[in-house]
């Protein structure tokens, strides 16, 4: 250590954060965000956040975290799984299901993408993404200076028992 060093100096200047919006490696554009201004628990089918234990959810909030450090896109293409079933971790189905047990939300727009989140096993988290053709445009509300983001799930439906997406089998 030189005899003129400062450690207050060097220590304050050391808890200064070096990241920034602007700089070329930051990719928080890219990381996906999870949405649950639609959730809808008034069907029955679903779950509730109050039916899960204390573990399950924990386990959810986990996964959300480790989900939201890359974009849907990496979990479209990221797969789990084996055989004839393997699929990504996200699934897109593009419509509303017609084998589910589930029904169509009213207050949900009709153009979404709708898909899931495997969590484990049977478990899956419901919900949709805005399309394409939507992104970077301008919301129709005149009141509203906000773009669309194709890179948010919106969490529609908690799914313990797998009834969203019912496959043949079922």
């Amino acid at each position: 250590m030189n005899k003129f060093s400062n450690k207050r100096k060097e220590s304050f200047l050391d808890s200064i954060p070096t990241e920034s919006l602007d700089n070329k490696t930051n990719d928080i554009v890219c990381r996906c965000k999870f949405n649950f201004s639609y959730f809808d628990n008034s069907q029955g089918v679903g779950q509730d956040f109050k039916d899960w234990t204390q573990e399950e959810l924990a386990k959810l909030l986990d996964k959300l975290k480790n989900y939201c450090k890359f974009s849907l896109e990496h979990w479209k293409n990221e797969k789990i799984g084996s055989g004839k079933h393997r699929n990504g971790i996200l699934v897109e189905y593009g419509s509303f299901p017609v084998k589910t047990d589930f029904k169509f939300p009213l207050h949900i727009p009709h153009q979404v993408i709708w898909g899931r989140f495997r969590l484990e096993q049977a478990t899956r988290l419901v919900g949709f993404t805005i399309p394409k053709q939507y992104e970077d445009l301008f919301c129709n509300n005149k009141k509203l200076k906000y773009r669309f983001d194709c890179n948010t799930f919106y969490v529609v439906f908690l799914d313990k028992n797998h009834r969203f997406w019912k496959s043949s089998n079922k």
